[in-house]
């Protein structure tokens, strides 16, 4: 028995390599083109956005700065880009081969945050602004959520093919 990988710790480290950098999860798949162009594109984003600096202000609770800081048109593109990189890496490691509508925690995930991120410079909670870091990130449990419920509606009411 030779040493390898199961599929499982695959498609996890795909995965993972995803969350940390749109792109890594590609070039692990064997995808270099799309892998190159997905962190040239995450690069771009990020800094016409001036992503790394509105993380660390916000990870400094510096959010009012960080709202300042923040360039919307371009950080729009970002979420987007992240989820996209995200599930095309799991799904060319094999994940969700055999599950319909896998995709849309990923795709209701990317809407979710983006509307977190629209209305970060607005929104407050107890008087307190929570910033273009801390409220996409909040959103995204709710896009999971109901990203994972649509999927669930639809398998019930979706008729199973037969091969």
């Amino acid at each position: 028995m030779g040493i390898g990988y199961s599929k499982k710790s695959k498609q996890l480290e795909v995965l993972l390599w995803s969350i940390a950098l749109p792109g890594f999860g590609q070039l692990l798949n064997g995808k270099y083109i799309k892998g190159i162009l997905l962190v040239v594109l995450e690069l771009l984003v990020n800094v016409m956005g001036n992503f790394n600096k509105v993380i660390i202000l916000s990870f400094n609770f510096r959010i009012e700065e960080a709202i300042a800081e923040t360039n919307y048109m371009w950080l729009m593109f970002y979420p987007c880009l992240y989820f996209f990189s995200i599930w095309d890496a799991y799904k060319d490691a094999g994940g969700g081969e055999e599950k319909p509508f896998a995709y849309l925690p990923f795709v209701s995930s990317a809407y979710f945050v983006t509307i977190g991120l629209i209305f970060s410079s607005e929104f407050t909670l107890f008087g307190y602004f929570i910033g273009p870091l801390w409220l996409p990130v909040l959103f995204l449990p709710v896009g999971l959520g109901i990203g994972a419920s649509v999927r669930r509606l639809l398998l019930k009411n979706h008729p199973k093919e037969t091969v």
